[in-house]
């Protein structure tokens, strides 16, 4: 044994914990923090106030938070991850009954000290408990008929719950991200195909229902469609989100216009500049190598996350810190797809970057997990 390794087995256990964390994942996490930190002072004028400084409070609760979460023994999450799910589903249906409306949206809890997106929290224990799901299952039971319908149902109906908000995004990223633990946990791909071919009978019937009596959106989210389609038709109006955004994103050419020297931000032609469209706000000053450099940061936490799931030899944690970065995934995906007119806009934010309480402190609690799975994996 090294002279390191004693020292480090000789150090008290709680210590050794706080050793065996994932520095470098930590780093990553304040440095796009910091990111979204830096872009709210400048679309606030060059103040920390309303955004920066709630959001800089909001992400050090986050950091404690996950501190402690990674102190906890991986096998207390995997056993109580059913009970969070159901937690969860709580909170959603108390939406329906007590939850506050926001733009036309009825989405959050108002607990007094913030208002609470349960959405947000479904997205994270969704994915902790199809992962305990599959540690549980037999691996030669995964894709047999019988043993897939649970997880399909796990995944629908809390889908089904943020639909009714309504919160399209939410829901799409509920209905992937449960499919990406899916499909990672090794069940065969034709259920897969089968999924996309009824996903292109669902999109025909989307288009078919328009204007019908059964219509299965609501007119702002075809308004949605259309302005994704042809932001042109309505530049004052539906479009001119997405037309703004484009101008802010061209304009900020390779180096960008500079520090807090963004037109479209500072003339204020450019609306929710604060939240899912703060890429763009990036964009303008920093211009492409400032939006690629948020990129690569980004794309280094999920390799951190991966490179973590696949040294781990415990089912559990393995599938959850890849449903995890899968999730982080696809809220950067489809928030930089929406503002650069690759996708319709459905309310994503940038994650750790946009203004947003439960984001920041769900995403904080998730790497959290993804932290006690890694200080507590089989050596």
């Amino acid at each position: 044994m090294s002279y390191l390794e004693h020292s480090v087995k000789s150090v008290p256990s709680g210590f050794r914990k706080i050793l065996h964390l994932n520095w470098a994942l930590i780093l990553l996490l304040i440095a796009v923090s910091s990111v979204g930190f830096l872009m709210l002072y400048s679309v606030a004028g060059g103040s920390f106030s309303p955004w920066a400084e709630a959001q800089m409070k909001r992400f050090l609760m986050g950091l404690v938070l996950m501190f402690g979460i990674a102190m906890v023994p991986i096998w207390f999450w995997r056993n109580v991850s059913g009970v969070l799910y159901l937690g969860s589903l709580v909170l959603l249906v108390l939406v329906e009954i007590m939850g506050s409306v926001q733009m036309g949206a009825q989405r959050w809890i108002d607990l007094g000290f913030m208002r609470l997106q349960p959405s947000e929290l479904m997205k994270i224990t969704l994915v902790m408990f199809l992962a305990a799901y599959y540690d549980w299952l037999p691996a030669k039971k995964t894709s047999r008929p019988f043993w897939i319908i649970l997880p399909i149902v796990i995944i629908l109906v809390p889908t089904f719950l943020v639909l009714r908000q309504p919160d399209l995004g939410t829901a799409l990223l509920l209905l992937m991200g449960g499919a990406m633990v899916i499909f990672i946990a090794g069940v065969h791909w034709a259920y897969f195909a089968v999924v996309f071919a009824m996903g292109i009978g669902l999109v025909t019937a989307v288009f078919q229902s328009r204007g019908q009596s059964w219509q299965l959106l609501k007119d702002y989210q075809y308004r949605r469609i259309d302005t994704f389609l042809d932001p042109a038709s309505d530049p004052l109006g539906a479009g001119y989100h997405i037309t703004q955004s484009k101008i802010a994103l061209g304009s900020g050419g390779w180096t960008g216009r500079g520090f807090m020297q963004g037109t479209q931000t500072r003339l204020n032609f450019l609306p929710e500049k604060h939240t899912d469209f703060i890429f763009t706000t990036l964009a303008e000053e920093f211009g492409f190598l400032g939006a690629v450099s948020l990129l690569a940061l980004y794309a280094l936490v999920i390799v951190f996350c991966v490179a973590s799931a696949l040294q781990n030899k415990d089912r559990f944690s393995a599938l959850m810190t890849m449903g995890i970065a899968g999730t982080f995934f696809l809220f950067f995906a489809v928030n930089m797809s929406m503002v650069m007119g690759m996708a319709p806009v459905v309310g994503v934010p940038l994650p750790l970057v946009s203004y947003g309480g439960s984001a920041m402190l769900v995403l904080m609690v998730a790497f959290g997990m993804v932290q006690s799975a890694h200080v507590h994996r089989p050596r």
